[in-house]
């Protein structure tokens, strides 16, 4: 299996014939707006996509969504509608998220449910897992969407966490199903007021301590309400001893896990 990491959230992950892309960002280097009215206030995406992003999106073979509504471009923007829409990518979703991308004329391809119980996906399974996006009033105001794990014969498991913190339930989560890959937001985003919204350094730490697999950070340097850097993480992973599980890979990296 393989996991690219193209910017902020967004990766490819393959395994065998599949290349399912995950959150596309699309956009250009500032072409979207700021997230944060006091400090921080750059446009958005902070920096351009790799060179090689036109390339490797020409096999993607499926999309997979977290979350989108309610404002969050950061996991689909108006450049990946217009990509998928183009294209007819399938994209598989939530049951709560295909009636709003099948407005937008894309080629919805909604999950059976909402639950932790597994279905079929792309010759495995796939389970969702409940997201925190947020707590309090900021929270409220939030698209929570879920996580991903995946399952595909002969292959690593991969947990996708989607936008959250570490709750509880993810916490017993992964205890439970000790995933062999996962990745995780760790860049600590937050809005001028509230506390964080996604994972940041220290919750990224004790993630990887819960976790017995590997753990790929993402959602660095990419986004103007994200704080941590891939620097401070990998300092901080080598100063915890994890930093040989602990991966944080530069956009447009890939990393290759060995089959299971």
């Amino acid at each position: 299996m393989k996991i690219q990491q193209i910017r902020n959230a967004t990766i490819i992950l393959e395994s065998g014939p599949y290349r399912v892309l995950v959150d596309p960002m699309l956009a250009d280097q500032g072409a979207l707006p700021p997230l944060r009215l006091f400090g921080a206030t750059q446009r958005n995406p902070l920096v351009a996509l790799p060179a090689s992003t036109g390339d490797d999106l020409e096999t993607v073979t499926h999309c997979l969504i977290t979350h989108c509504q309610k404002g969050h471009f950061d996991h689909l923007d108006r450049a990946a509608k217009r990509w998928l829409r183009d294209r007819q990518i399938p994209v598989i979703c939530t049951p709560n998220d295909a009636g709003y991308l099948a407005k937008r004329g894309l080629n919805v391809q909604p999950l059976a449910n909402d639950h932790e119980q597994p279905g079929a996906f792309l010759g495995g399974t796939l389970r969702t897992v409940k997201c925190t996006h947020g707590r309090g009033l900021v929270g409220k105001l939030m698209e929570h969407g879920v996580g991903y794990l995946i399952e595909w014969p002969g292959e690593p498991s991969v947990y996708l966490t989607g936008d959250t913190l570490l709750t509880a339930t993810v916490r017993e989560f992964v205890l439970r199903h000790q995933p062999q890959v996962s990745v995780v937001p760790a860049g600590g985003a937050r809005f001028d007021i509230g506390g964080d919204i996604i994972m940041g350094l220290e919750e990224t730490l004790e993630f990887a301590r819960l976790s017995h697999g590997f753990v790929v950070a993402n959602h660095l340097e990419a986004i103007s309400h994200c704080p941590t850097t891939r620097t401070a993480l990998r300092d901080a992973a080598g100063l915890a001893g994890i930093e040989g599980r602990l991966l944080v890979p530069d956009d447009g990296q890939t990393l290759l896990f060995p089959a299971a």
